[in-house]
């Protein structure tokens, strides 16, 4: 899979070191689509579309998750990406299908993680309409 931004910058790869260790620390098998963002691109932001947002880095997303506290609001919850503003895109881990949820990071809590993708692909398919990504439902099962 390619992922492309309609404006702004996608950085290169991450160092296969830092991405070889992530689902380890995490706790968790992350969903292979998101690895191989990793090994394409370590991070970026830019515009999807009409919507907003920032990849973090592999070196850095363990931090942020850790600085907000996620484990804590959100307990399953893995951030990996912002819309640049007051929400964060993360993979719901306690459910077998790993969708991406978008989820507010005040008041910060389970019950408010919307799921707006099954996968890191379909998140920039939804993204990429001009709609924003809270106006889609998702079925986590397709």
């Amino acid at each position: 899979m390619e992922y492309h931004l309609t404006e702004g910058q996608l950085n290169g790869p991450a160092e296969m070191s830092a991405i070889a260790g992530l689902s380890a620390r995490v706790g968790v098998a992350l969903p292979e689509s998101y690895l191989e963002f990793l090994r394409a691109h370590n991070g970026g932001e830019g515009f999807v579309g009409d919507n907003y947002i920032v990849f973090w880095e592999a070196e850095e997303v363990i931090d942020f998750n850790r600085e907000y506290e996620v484990e804590s609001y959100a307990p399953g919850i893995f951030l990996f990406a912002s819309d640049g503003g007051g929400e964060g895109y993360g993979f719901d881990t306690l459910d077998t299908a790993m969708p991406v949820v978008r989820i507010p990071f005040i008041g910060m809590e389970r019950q408010y993680a919307i799921p707006v993708a099954s996968d890191l692909p379909d998140l920039f398919a939804r993204l990429l309409v001009d709609q924003p990504a809270d106006e889609h439902e998702i079925d986590p099962a397709n």
